[in-house]
Order: structure tokens, then C-alpha cells, then sequence
């Protein structure tokens, strides 16, 4: 079942295991209960912007009035439990100008029932949200509060922030890490009898950022999702470093101008990202205001990748293609296998996409996800370029870390009246079918259209392999395959259509899925199937507006 190394990381894997389940048993004495207790906070030395938290928050509507609320049931009562509201993320949706007392018996009913250490609420996302809120929230949460109310909050605070500085060492998820250091940051400017946990926590901070980001800002996972939540508590740490007028580490503001700036390249119509690599239907506009702030739109126009992703505009078109190996496997738990996969927009309509990350659906989707066949892209013998780690426990531990590697190269750029776009070849099945795949694929500026030439080159005479090229269209789009058998309508509108048009091949349609929201849709891909003996294989592609 596993070779020497697999065999290595499932023995540290249950150590590991045994370590946390004893540390559990320990976090729930009152011996460490008592270890978290230090001096209390007499004042609040800064008042943070309490909107700031809408940068964090995923709330995007309004859940509920306090004044609506019975707190004496809001720790009990189903009605409530819609959401994780022990991370209080819910406090920038209150109205501020409510009176504050039904909120203060909230929170103190809170701190009667959880003050001490329960597993699932005071997991490592859950207590720094909560920390997070309630720092950002403390005007209003302490406002006309008894001495005796804001004695305990403060002490809560403290309290579950010590826990979090026992146990940063121990987390080995980076993206908890910073939710991690950014709650000890803002806790360090609200107390200044705890400024330690600010400069520790910047010290920390930079030491991720170095540790954790390539020269342009992009996150060494290569994932679109990863640098949208890191770029959220990034710039939360700045805002509040501002306002506190504390001086401003130089590291922190040239990181938040990069991965705007990269969040900026990526941004598709609709202000989504593309769907590579861990990437989800996440709406990025909020981050606007930084972006203008910043002045980032207007910097390095030139720019043609950053973490891997190529990037090729038009007036009418944008195309986005992976271009890049796969990341460390340290970096590698959203990693999913589509070197070469491309997602092209016409008219600000995303056409062809990739199926997106099935994380937030289910255990059987995230693995789906990752796979070839899901992305846009060439597979061989339906199999993965990329290989994963399949035992559960390994992967509890250290995450979906991939077992093997390839390079993508021969990266060549074109833009020039005509055409705009890039080609490049990875070697991912070479080792096991003799097999290298070369991509050709550029907008054609005069057409408004995409233009594709795929080749699969035979490295040396072998068996014969069975290849499937996906092109999975949007869930919104209907796709329709014409009498020809060499092209498919692809009807976005009732008085808008595609054509998809291979050269000289069949193509087929199969039933598909689209991963990238919070449910399972169905969707439909274009696929172009046939057997390769020892002869290379050239494939001409274009999708262009169908003119009736």
C-alpha cells in the first residue's frame, strides 16, 4: 500500500494524531485553563474601525436586528444556528445605532457557557474570527458596560488570544496561521499592556510573507482563493496599523500593493476569479476600494503572469491559461491538475471554464475537482497528470499534497496586430506514455474570437494511448452539437450564440458538473476523443460568434 515515504508520513501522521488527541484531553483542564490567565486590560488604548470587519466577513446581507433578539436564547435557540455564529463575524451586520445591551447579554451569556476550551468552538478559524470581531466591535460592545462586564471581556480576550500564541507553532495550515497573527496584532494596538503581541505578531507576519509569497505577491500555492483570503487579513492588518498611526511596516504595505495588484490581473467579468487551482465563484469587488486607493489599476500594465496564470485581453475578450508547474507539496492541498487548461470571456460571458473547486460541497467533490478530466485540458488514458495522496489520514494531517511532479516550459508570448496569446508544452505524461502536450492558443483581435492548435507528440514508439480533449462550457451556456459532427452552437442568449469548430476531427458531448459555487450544477463539455499509436497529433480549434 505505501513505499518508504508513504509509510514515514503515516507513522508521523498518527503520532501527530495521538498529540492532538491528548492535547485536547489537556486544553479542557482547568490547569490550562488557569496557564491562560495573565493581567487584565484596564482600557482600550485605540478604537478600531468596526466596518473593517467587512473585509473578513462573508455575511453580505443583513441576518438580524438585536433588538429583535432574546438573548437569554440565542445560545440555544435552532433559529439561530443557520451560520457559525461563535466566530461573531455577524457583528458588522448589527444596526449600531440599537441599543447595546441585548448585545452585551449576548456576549456575556457566551462567556458563561465557553470561556473554557470546547473543541469545536474554539477551533483555530472560530476563536481568531472571534477575537477579530470582537476587537473590531469593542466600541459598541462595551459602550455604557459595567466594570465588571468589560473586566470579563477584556480577560476573555486575553485569554483566548494566549491560546493562540501557545499554539501557532503547532499549525501547520499557513491560511490559520494569519488569522492567527492578525488577531494577536490588533489585540496588541487595542492593549498596550499587550504590545508584545503586536510586535511579535509582526515580526511573525513578515517571516509568512517572506516564506509564503513569490517576488510579484502571488501565493506559493498558486491558488487564486488563497491569495484573495490572505490579501483580506493583509490588508485588515494595514487599515488598522494606519488608524492606530503606528508606523507602517515597509513589508506589509509592499505586500497588500502586490496582491492587489494580482488580484487586480486575474479579475474576470463580474469581479470573480478564474477557477484554477483552488479557485471558487468568490466575488472580489469589496477589495475595490483598495485597489483604487492604492492606485494599483494603474501599475505594470506589461504584466503577462503572475502565479502561473497568463493572461491575454482584448477590447471584447479575456483569456486566462495555466502556465505554471505545481507548487511544492507544502503549497500543494488546492493544487488541482490542469497544466495547460484555459478559461476564456467573450462580451464580459465567461464561455469556456474550468469546473471549479468542490471543497465547500464535499469530500468526493474536492477529489473530483482536482482531477485532469475536470479541467479544461488534454488527458491520456483518463488519467491525472498529477498524482494525490489518497490515504485519509495523511491528508487530515498534512493536507491533499500531491505525490508527483512536472514542468510546463517553452513559454512563448504573441501579440501583434492579429493575435494575442502564448504556447507552451508540459512534460506531465511524458514519463508514463511517451506523450508531451503542446498548446497553441491566441484571441484573434479582428474576429473576436479564440483560436486553439493542441499537439501530442510522441517521444518515442510505445502502446497506443487513448486521448480526450475537455473544453467544459459555462452551466449557463446551452450547447447544441450541429449536423456536421465537427462543431457544437454554444447559445448564451436567445439572439447571441457561439460556434465551436474543430478542424478535420468528430467531437462528442458529455454530461459534466460545475464545482466552483456552494452546489452541483450540471453543465456540458465539448470533448474531442480518439486512439494515438506512434504518429503526432495536431488539433485545430477556433470559437468564434456565430453568424446566422
Amino acid at each position: 500500500m505505501f513505499g518508504l515515504k508513504g509509510a514515514f508520513y503515516y507513522l508521523v501522521a498518527i503520532q501527530i494524531s495521538i498529540i492532538k488527541f491528548y492535547k485536547k484531553i489537556y486544553f479542557s483542564t482547568d490547569y490550562y485553563y488557569k496557564s491562560l490567565q495573565s493581567k487584565i486590560p484596564t482600557q482600550v488604548y485605540f478604537n478600531p474601525n468596526p466596518f473593517l470587519l467587512s473585509i473578513v466577513s462573508p455575511f453580505k446581507k443583513k441576518l438580524f436586528e438585536m433588538n429583535e433578539i432574546n438573548p437569554n436564547n440565542f445560545w440555544v435557540n435552532n433559529s439561530y444556528k443557520v451560520f457559525n455564529h461563535h466566530n461573531f463575524l455577524w457583528l458588522n451586520l448589527i444596526d449600531r445605532k440599537t441599543d447595546g445591551r441585548n448585545l452585551q447579554r449576548v456576549i456575556y451569556l457566551w462567556m458563561l457557557k465557553y470561556s473554557k476550551f470546547i473543541k469545536k468552538i474554539w477551533e483555530t478559524s472560530t476563536l481568531s474570527s472571534r477575537v477579530i470581531s470582537w476587537i473590531l466591535n469593542i466600541d459598541i460592545i462595551i459602550k455604557d458596560g459595567s466594570f465588571d462586564f468589560k473586566k470579563k471581556f477584556f480577560q476573555n480576550i486575553i485569554t483566548q488570544c494566549n491560546h493562540l500564541k501557545n499554539n501557532i507553532r503547532f499549525e501547520k495550515d499557513y491560511i490559520k496561521k494569519v488569522e492567527i497573527l492578525t488577531a494577536l496584532i490588533l489585540s496588541g494596538l487595542v492593549f498596550k499592556e499587550y504590545k508584545e503581541n503586536y510586535d511579535n505578531g509582526i515580526k511573525d507576519l513578515e517571516k509568512f510573507v517572506r516564506t509564503h509569497f513569490d517576488d510579484d505577491g502571488f501565493p506559493l500555492s498558486r491558488s487564486p482563493n488563497d491569495l484573495v483570503f490572505l490579501t483580506k487579513y493583509l490588508v485588515l492588518c494595514l487599515e488598522n496599523v494606519k488608524d492606530a498611526q503606528q508606523y507602517i511596516p515597509e513589508f506589509l504595505e509592499d505586500i497588500v500593493k502586490k496582491t492587489l495588484f494580482c488580484i487586480n490581473f486575474i479579475k474576470t467579468p463580474g469581479d470573480k476569479i478564474p477557477l484554477f487551482n483552488g479557485g471558487s465563484d468568490n466575488n472580489v469587488k469589496y477589495l475595490d476600494k483598495y485597489i483604487e486607493d492604492l492606485k494599483i489599476k494603474k501599475k505594470n500594465e506589461d504584466k503577462k503572469i503572475l502565479g502561473g496564470i497568463f493572461r491575454a485581453k482584448t477590447r471584447n475578450q479575456l483569456l486566462f491559461v495555466d502556465t505554471g508547474s505545481p507548487p511544492s507539496k507544502n503549497f500543494s492541498k488546492t493544487y488541482q491538475s490542469g497544466p495547460l487548461s484555459f478559461e476564456y470571456f467573450l462580451d464580459g460571458t465567461k464561455v469556456i471554464t474550468n469546473c471549479g473547486f468542490g471543497k465547500n460541497i464535499s469530500i468526493k467533490a474536492e477529489l473530483i475537482s482536482r482531477l485532469t478530466a475536470s479541467q479544461s485540458t488534454l488527458t491520456i488514458n483518463e488519467t491525472s497528470v498529477t498524482k494525490f495522496e489518497r490515504n485519509k489520514l495523511i491528508n487530515r494531517i498534512f493536507g491533499n499534497a500531491i505525490k508527483n511532479s512536472f514542468k510546463t516550459n517553452e513559454l512563448n508570448f504573441k501579440n501583434d496586430k492579429t493575435f494575442v496569446g502564448c504556447s507552451l508544452i508540459h512534460n506531465g505524461y511524458e514519463k508514463k506514455f511517451n506523450c508531451i502536450h503542446k498548446r497553441e492558443i491566441y484571441l484573434n483581435k479582428d474576429k473576436n474570437s479564440l483560436c486553439g492548435v493542441d499537439h501530442i507528440i510522441k517521444k518515442s514508439d510505445g502502446v497506443p494511448v487513448r486521448y480526450v480533449f475537455r473544453f467544459h462550457v459555462d452551466p449557463a451556456i446551452t450547447v447544441i452539437k450541429t449536423i456536421s459532427g465537427n462543431s457544437a452552437l454554444l447559445q448564451i442568449s436567445r439572439n447571441k450564440s457561439l460556434l465551436f469548430t474543430v478542424k478535420d476531427e468528430a467531437l462528442e458531448l458529455e454530461k459534466s458538473i460545475f464545482l466552483g459555487g456552494k452546489k452541483i450544477l450540471d453543465n456540458t463539455c465539448i470533448s474531442i476523443t480518439g486512439n494515438l499509436v506512434n504518429k503526432n497529433k495536431t488539433f485545430y480549434w477556433e470559437i468564434k460568434k456565430n453568424l446566422k
